[in-house]
């Protein structure tokens, strides 16, 4: 069998994490928690058994609530490992149990390079009825960004390359769940239209985040000063307001899906329908 191309590299961007300060403003993080604890709080189910994890999974929180009452997430990291969160390759993801209530993935699919494997392996881990969460930055986050280096690259050197990571677009989202065998797929979109004063001030809020380019195959090369600013100029004629601050695009996919169980609403069979479409919306 064939392995899935190498697309990030998570010994860089475990590197990435461990040199960013000790308290970031990780916003980013704190948005998707924010917006878990909401999600979490409609859904009426027990959880005696939950795990949330992320690529930086000491900065993710110890409880959850739901409609049925306050659960324990264990927490795990498959990036930078921690006391609190111990590191799992997310690439094999041999979690401590098997029998999860609850799984709880946070921008681990920004670091995997087999989506659809990394998605089966969790919900092997999940008891049958099981729900899987997870938190992905969408197909057009930092578009702004990736347009404008890949025009100040033209521009200086007459190439493109590739200098900001891929991402989900939404309408794959829900095949990647059917594909890894989720039943009853679910995916929604959340935008975040956020400023900065300039593109070096987005970028330096990335370094901050340990997010610069985590791509396997980037440039050798140092940005020179040329390229930041041909880019910069790209930026704000891209996305410039005119107050002189520029606009990014922050993007998050929620995808939820359940482990299969008889107990589940099952979809028709093909011509088992008892009512026509044309006998509802009445004659042409």
């Amino acid at each position: 069998m064939a392995l899935p191309p190498k697309v990030f590299d998570r010994t860089l961007i475990a590197e990435h994490l461990s040199r960013r300060p000790t308290e970031p403003d990780d916003f980013v993080t704190q948005l998707a928690l924010d917006d878990l604890a909401s999600r979490l709080i409609t859904v009426s189910r027990d959880f005696e058994q939950a795990l949330i994890m992320s690529p930086d999974g000491s900065r993710l929180p110890l409880m959850g609530r739901s409609a049925s009452g306050a659960f324990a997430f264990e927490r795990i990291s498959t990036v930078l490992g921690s006391p609190n969160a111990p590191l799992v390759d997310p690439e094999a993801l041999l979690l401590p149990r098997q029998g999860y209530d609850l799984i709880v993935s946070l921008f681990d699919l920004q670091v995997i390079n087999d989506v659809p494997g990394f998605l089966a392996r969790i919900r092997a881990h999940l008891r049958p009825d099981g729900l899987l969460i997870a938190a992905a930055l969408g197909g057009d986050s930092l578009t702004e960004l990736r347009q404008a280096f890949l025009r100040a690259d033209a521009e200086t050197s007459g190439g493109a390359f590739a200098r900001v990571a891929p991402f989900i677009p939404l309408a794959d989202a829900g095949g990647l769940l059917q594909r890894s065998g989720y039943a009853l797929p679910v995916t929604d979109l959340e935008t975040y239209p956020i400023r900065y004063g300039d593109l070096l001030r987005l970028m330096r809020e990335l370094k901050g985040l340990g997010a610069q380019n985590p791509l396997a195959d980037r440039p050798g090369r140092m940005a020179t000063k040329a390229l930041l600013a041909a880019a910069s100029a790209a930026y704000a004629d891209l996305a410039g307001d005119p107050d002189g601050r520029v606009r990014a695009t922050l993007e998050i996919i929620w995808m939820s899906g359940w482990a299969p169980h008889e107990s589940q609403q099952k979809p028709l069979r093909p011509g088992s329908a008892t009512v026509r479409l044309k006998d509802v919306l009445g004659k042409a």
